[in-house]
């Protein structure tokens, strides 16, 4: 931001001079971009972050300058001046319709001016920042806008149909000419001001060619508004249009600041147009919010800045700032009442960088040796790391991939009745569909990556997430969204089956890894979202997630050429539950015996199913269970597979004899054979 130091000086009781202006804003966050030597003026460009809203204005960096400094501030006058004739509420009528968009809305009225040039002084602050001279009224709204930070506009009354004011979301359809002339078409999400019959601004963007002032005008309509921040930087950047206005309004502007540039405006056209203000103003909206109150340790202050201030010396800074700030001596804290124009302090530590910024960082102890204790990581991040390790070890690689999805992706991962999380929720119910999604599912990112992996030729992809997923609770459609973090696994299936029961494989030593043995269970599941034929993945009693070949649509949508498995969990339990309870015994005194075991059975029966039948109830004797592996082909009957494992039984009293054994596995294989159809390869 363009800043005149001759103007900024207007309102300090001493002058400044450019360079400590310069030395003393760099100092305090607010670095110096250029700096233009004009010869009778010097205007520095500032750099301003979006939370420094109170910063963009003359008025706002004499204050940080007399805060630097020690200078006094003199802030403007701001006084109505006497109104005279009819009162505004005769003269013109606002009907507010959106106070989310437009918290507070007002309007005066000033009639009979004489719309001509300004005043050299006028012309020349206007010049020194960039801005050109149009004539005594609306630069009277540049100028206060670049004085205080609050955006205005004015209207010719005598333009504006009905001779009110309607503040409301344009219908979908409407056209727009703005000030520069440029035709724009509107939708129903903009808020716009508009006339008894058409939009005659787009509210806290732009105004209206239509209406204008000009060297016919004689009465004025002055507008002073807080316009939603969301509402103008979605606007501005639908219309491709911006100003000083949106700039600022995008940032927020001071409630109060509303009346006071409006005030100040007025006494400013009175002054330079002649004309007279009729009396009151009109207001609309909300009524302004209570200033916020923060309070902040003195110890602590001293604590994280390492620096011993006194409390005195802290109030004193904090006032200079515009803060009413008192010291409590029993308790060593400074209690402050924040202004209005300070949107950005809320939080203790937000006090205490006031502190250290008045203060200056040269003051801040350089501590030449830092103790760095090592500690180990926690618990879920181990976890997280060892979920990486085996995948990575299963020849897949991760992938860090935005949150949004656009709508249509997320909502192909969404069941049936239910809404994808959409950034702005009304976007759905104002026909707009331009806003992105919070996706509610790992898997349609994984699909993007690998669809931009089919595009450069790479083949054999497999690709896994961890990552937060948004969905609803059950029976809420419009509300209820939380946050679930979960696992994607993503692979390519030349042959679907042994995909599947690769991945499957993969997922059994990831649970195995983090949770226990025989915590995963994997059973047929009824079509999904995302796939018609797949697994159900349980964790002990509870569904956690599900296994299968993406189905023909959703392949479609991602223009896939080649099938892929894909697998999707939820997490947080199985890092909770990391790492798994071992159980540890002393070495056996006697002897074991081994026998290995093959079956029969068919395709859809899992490993899991089967150990679960061979543990519960438990095998007398029997210590540990072994999978083996699976084998399909000749001369194993089509849908079925031989599945082989090896079961090892102890006696820790004496050395077990055979015939114990066999009398064991009789009794297993009969309990295969009702449980699960098995039959006993020979």
């Amino acid at each position: 931001m363009k800043i005149s130091v001759q103007w900024v000086n207007q309102y300090l009781d001493a002058p400044v001079d450019p360079e400590r202006m310069e030395k003393v804003l760099t100092g305090q966050g607010l670095p110096i971009e250029d700096v233009d030597d004009a010869g009778v003026d010097t205007v520095l460009d500032v750099e301003i972050t979006s939370n420094r809203s109170d910063c963009l204005s003359h008025v706002g960096i004499a204050r940080e300058i007399a805060a630097g400094t020690g200078v006094s501030l003199k802030p403007p006058d701001c006084s109505v001046p006497a109104g005279e004739g009819e009162p505004v509420s005769d003269l013109t009528s606002v009907e507010h319709q959106d106070e989310d968009a437009c918290p507070r809305y007002t309007a005066r009225v000033i009639r009979g001016v004489g719309v001509g040039p300004s005043p050299d002084w006028l012309v020349r602050n206007l010049e020194a920042v960039g801005l050109r001279s149009v004539n005594n009224v609306v630069d009277v709204t540049n100028f206060v806008l670049l004085e205080l930070g609050q955006p205005l506009h004015a209207f010719d009354m005598a333009l504006l149909e009905g001779r009110r004011i309607v503040v409301r979301r344009a219908a979908k359809g409407e056209r727009f000419t703005a000030i520069d002339a440029s035709e724009h078409g509107l939708d129903d999400a903009m808020l716009m001001i508009a006339d008894g019959e058409r939009p005659v601004a787009v509210a806290g963007v732009m105004g209206g060619k239509d209406s204008e002032v000009g060297t016919r005008t004689t009465d004025v309509l002055l507008e002073s508004a807080i316009f939603a921040p969301l509402s103008v930087r979605r606007t501005s950047r639908g219309l491709k249009l911006a100003s000083d206005s949106s700039y600022r309004f995008e940032r927020g502007v001071d409630p109060e600041g509303v009346e006071r540039a409006s005030a100040r405006a007025a006494a400013l056209i009175v002054e330079l147009a002649g004309g007279t203000l009729a009396p009151g103003v009109i207001e609309t909206g909300r009524p302004l919010p209570e200033p916020r109150r923060v309070t902040m340790r003195a110890a602590r202050c001293r604590q994280l800045l390492g620096c011993d201030i006194p409390s005195s010396e802290m109030v004193g800074m904090l006032s200079r700032l515009g803060l009413d700030a008192t010291h409590d001596g029993p308790t060593d804290e400074i209690r402050c009442t924040v202004p209005t124009f300070r949107l950005d302090l809320r939080r203790e530590v937000d006090l205490i960088e006031e502190i250290a910024r008045l203060r200056g960082l040269d003051d801040v102890k350089i501590n030449q040796r830092i103790e760095i204790v090592a500690r180990s990581a926690q618990p879920p991040i181990q976890a997280r790391q060892e979920l990486g390790r085996i995948l990575v070890a299963h020849g897949f690689h991760e992938t860090i991939t935005p949150s949004f999805l656009s709508p249509a992706q997320a909502e192909a991962f969404v069941e049936p009745g239910r809404h994808a999380a959409l950034i702005d929720p009304q976007a759905r119910h104002g026909g707009t569909r331009s806003e992105p999604a919070l996706r509610p599912s790992v898997i349609p990112s994984l699909l993007l990556c690998r669809k931009m992996n089919q595009e450069v030729g790479n083949a054999g992809v497999a690709l896994f997430e961890q990552a937060a997923t948004w969905v609803q609770r059950h029976g809420e459609v419009d509300g209820g969204i939380v946050e679930r973090r979960r696992l994607g696994l993503l692979a390519d299936a030349a042959e679907p089956g042994p995909a599947l029961r690769s991945m499957s494989g993969t997922l059994t030593e990831l649970v195995a890894a983090l949770a226990g043995e025989d915590r995963l269970q994997l059973t047929a599941a009824e079509k999904g979202v995302w796939f018609d034929d797949g697994l159900e993945v349980r964790l002990g009693d509870s569904r956690v997630g599900a296994l299968g070949v993406v189905c023909d649509r959703i392949a479609s949508q991602f223009d896939l050429q080649l099938p892929v498995v894909a697998a999707e969990i939820e997490i947080d339990d199985l890092i909770a539950a990391y790492p798994p309870q071992r159980q540890v015994t002393s070495l056996p005194r006697f002897p074991g015996i081994e026998r290995e075991l093959s079956l029969i059975v068919d395709e859809a029966v899992t490993w899991s199913r089967i150990a679960s039948t061979v543990r519960e109830p438990p095998l007398k004797f029997m210590e540990d269970l072994e999978f083996l592996g699976t084998y399909r082909g000749r001369p194993i009957p089509k849908g079925s597979k031989s599945v082989s494992a090896r079961l090892r039984f102890l006696d820790p009293q004496q050395t077990l004899r055979a015939e114990a054994v066999d009398e064991q596995m009789t009794v297993l294989i009969e309990r295969l054979q009702e449980a699960v159809g098995a039959k006993l390869r020979t």
